[in-house]
């Protein structure tokens, strides 16, 4: 590689680590090209990249940057026997009609809280228990955030995605786009789901969340972890464990785990932790 182009290269990480606390890992050096390029395109920027990135370490643009340096795969009940638990073991212990609390952190396109918000529509007719429940959901890309409180997606008839106890047209309408070349299955949360979840834009790096200590039923933090340093990662779950009530569940990622957290928790599944003290 050329030594202009790893410095650019390295300047890209240091100011997303400095704005987001994003750790890129040295086999990025194609995606950080290609995102680089795309950037200057769509912000219309006139000069050479070393003068954007300068521009974006200045102030500008910086919302762009983010959201071209973020990952957002995603797609519905993701490692879904963390919602089987969710639904079968969390809700049914939780009494009727209390009011229960759930975060969704890099929510990403939305995906992931509306499956948490279907899991808790079957569960009540499951169990025949009604339950008063909101979920938050934070993301720090401002576009997944858009698309996600748009709640329209593509669907794919051969799709894997909705588990067996999942009717999706419970839950979605559907809209069908004919063109000359194909038919495009587009489905739309129905109103019901899409006013239990809260989508907001936070950056899980910052010093502090915007929640109460004790505020939450249900944590998923999945599948972000891996892009933060473990010294980082130790210092998110910190954060977000403050918020977790005792007795409360947090879900990771499949190549997660606890960290200095793990004394705290007592483990039930594949990656879910049940907190049993603060620390």
């Amino acid at each position: 590689m050329e030594e202009n182009t790893l410095h650019l290269h390295e300047k890209v990480k240091t100011l997303l680590y400095s704005l987001t606390g994003i750790t890129l890992s040295e086999n990025k050096d194609i995606m950080i090209a290609n995102r680089l390029h795309k950037l200057r395109r769509d912000t219309s920027f006139s000069g050479d990249l070393e003068e954007l990135l300068d521009s974006i370490k200045e102030g500008h643009n910086t919302t762009e940057f983010i959201n071209s340096f973020t990952t957002n795969k995603t797609h519905f009940f993701r490692e879904d026997f963390h919602f089987e638990d969710l639904k079968d073991r969390v809700l049914p212990s939780l009494k009727a009609g209390e009011n229960i609390k759930m975060y969704c952190s890099a929510s990403s396109t939305g995906e992931e809280p509306y499956s948490m918000a279907m899991t808790i529509l079957e569960a009540q007719e499951e169990h025949n228990c009604r339950y008063s429940s909101s979920i938050i959901a934070t993301d720090i890309d401002t576009n997944v955030l858009q698309y996600a409180a748009n709640g329209v997606y593509r669907f794919s008839k051969s799709s894997k995605e909705f588990p067996s106890w999942i009717k999706p047209q419970k839950y979605f309408k559907k809209r069908v786009n004919k063109t000359l070349a194909s038919e495009e299955i587009l489905i739309k949360i129905k109103p019901e789901l899409q006013k239990m979840v809260s989508f907001q834009s936070m950056n899980l790096n910052d010093n502090e969340y915007p929640f109460d200590n004790n505020q939450f039923d249900v944590v998923f933090c999945r599948n972000v972890l891996i892009y933060f340093s473990t010294q980082d990662q130790n210092k998110i779950l910190k954060k977000l464990f403050k918020h977790l009530k005792i007795g409360g569940t947090l879900y990771l990622g499949h190549s997660e785990n606890p960290q200095d957290l793990i004394s705290y928790v007592d483990r039930v599944g594949q990656n879910i932790f049940i907190k049993n003290k603060e620390i």
